[in-house]
């Protein structure tokens, strides 16, 4: 059964840091790209960022460039999205998802509207003015 786990999720003041990591089962994790996406309160979902697991290139939505990273260890199955500066605009519901293939990439932009073939289950950041 194919399984995406989130966990590093909680409540950090303005400006601090947290990381997120999410753990797959179930399928070749090397063929796969994993993305991270958000929604916070009263607002649709967005993607927040992708790695593609079988050479670690990484995209990321406009508004946390600079401020997240994501990486992966395919030993362990695991991507990781490191979040630092955060803001209180950060506080969302935070989901892994993975897709075959790379990140759906069109001219250099991450189209993270595409389809993704599974979805965790969240994890909630809270962060605090």
């Amino acid at each position: 059964e194919v399984q995406l786990v989130e966990s590093g999720g909680g409540l950090v003041q303005a400006g601090g840091s947290l990381r997120l990591s999410c753990t797959a089962s179930g399928f070749t994790f090397d063929d796969y790209a994993i993305g991270w996406y958000r929604q916070a309160p009263g607002k649709e979902r967005e993607g927040v960022s992708c790695i593609s697991s079988s050479d670690g290139s990484t995209y990321y939505a406009d508004s946390v460039k600079g401020r997240f990273t994501s990486s992966s260890d395919n030993a362990e199955n695991t991507v990781y999205l490191q979040m630092g500066s955060l803001k209180p605009e950060d506080t969302a519901v935070y989901y892994c998802a993975a897709d075959r293939g790379s990140c759906a990439v069109v001219n250099g932009s991450w189209r993270w509207y595409y389809g993704m073939d599974y979805w965790g289950k969240g994890a909630l950041v809270t962060v605090s003015a």
